[in-house]
């Protein structure tokens, strides 16, 4: 049988993952020890989807609490499964600019050392599995930044002169001589060993450099899950903070259907050391202003906010991501949500959660 390892299983992308593969006839191992409880608190712990996943999935799903960052464990695992893993998802990581500068060894040890432990099992136990890892588009720092951005009533936009405009940002920025974060520099470590994996031992790697992940199984916390988080305080009518940017920052999002998806059409026909940038595109892109307007029209409340003036340290002003690179190398692969259509099942999903 065909095994699929998901670091993170528990999170939103590793569930949409654990779901998505399971689905496919794979059996499934999920890794994961509910560090995000540890990173964000209560409102960020993942054991509710740990449950449900077991429950919901029965004998083809194996669940590991284990730590990305224990070599031993993690090989342990890869010995009992072997080279019936065909691929590896990994998921797992610290995702906060701001929890990353309060640790610095905690968010590089998981998110860069964890990651080489990955890859290294990879290659002693299971060397022919395709590896994906999830990056982000941190990893180009704060150029993004110093791109000819016009402001308009409710977003930032791109001179529509510059080459970015239609499309949004490609592979080719650099990631040099940027200011990261203490998290992307975490992450920019990880990204580029696995494309070391790929070029030097000609391992099927690939990385996704995400824009906003999301979907209805985010467990949204301040510090991370910018519409999970957003819409929970709609639906809550718990206060909500904008940093910076007039709240007109653009990101692009991506629902986690679309991603893992993007990872299935790469497990089927792998490639070695690539590098995608992926998310919402012009396809799904929204300003924290143009979010919480639709939110609160799905919800049928009004948001509580307040603007500060201090914006996140290597937070992006506008980010939009050019994913032609993936979709001419896999032109199966389609989008099946959109921006509303996220948010509306983000607010349903938040709805019913606060029922429970």
């Amino acid at each position: 049988m065909s095994v699929a390892l998901i670091t993170g299983s528990s999170g939103l992308i590793g569930s949409e993952t654990v779901k998505f593969f399971h689905a496919q006839g794979m059996d499934v191992v999920g890794v994961d020890n509910n560090m995000r409880k540890y990173f964000f608190g209560a409102d960020g712990s993942t054991e509710w989807n740990t449950t449900q996943l077991k429950s919901s999935l029965g004998a083809r799903f194996f669940h590991h609490d284990a730590d990305i960052r224990d070599q031993s464990a993690i090989e342990s695992i890869f010995k009992k499964y072997g080279k019936n893993i065909s691929a590896v998802i990994h998921t797992a990581a610290q995702p906060s600019h701001d929890w990353a500068a309060r640790e610095p060894y905690t968010d590089f040890t998981v998110n860069a050392n964890g990651t080489l432990v990955m890859l290294e099992s990879t290659r002693q136990f299971a060397p022919d599995a395709a590896f994906i890892f999830t990056s982000t588009n941190k990893v180009y720092g704060d150029t993004p930044n110093f791109l000819p951005l016009v402001e308009q009533e409710l977003r930032w936009e791109l001179d529509t002169k510059h080459p970015y405009a239609k499309f949004g940002i490609d592979e080719n920025m650099s990631i040099d001589q940027s200011k990261h974060s203490v998290f992307g520099a975490s992450k920019v470590a990880a990204d580029v060993m696995v494309q070391e994996y790929g070029r030097y031992f000609g391992m099927k790697t690939a990385t996704f450099r995400g824009g906003c992940l999301t979907g209805p199984a985010h467990s949204g916390a301040e510090l991370h899950g910018f519409l999970a988080y957003l819409v929970k305080c709609v639906v809550s009518g718990k206060p909500y903070t904008i940093f910076g940017y007039k709240g007109k920052q653009v990101r692009d999002n991506i629902h986690s259907y679309d991603l893992v998806n993007a990872f299935w059409h790469f497990h089927k026909a792998p490639r070695a050391g690539v590098v995608y940038n992926m998310g919402g595109s012009r396809h799904s892109n929204c300003s924290m202003l143009e979010a919480i307007k639709i939110s609160e029209e799905f919800a049928g409340k009004k948001l509580q906010f307040t603007l500060s003036e201090q914006n996140r340290s290597g937070d992006h002003i506008w980010w939009i991501s050019d994913v032609r690179r993936f979709e001419q190398d896999y032109p199966g692969w389609k989008y099946k949500y959109d921006l509303r259509t996220i948010l509306k099942e983000i607010v349903a999903a938040t709805v019913e959660r606060n029922k429970a």
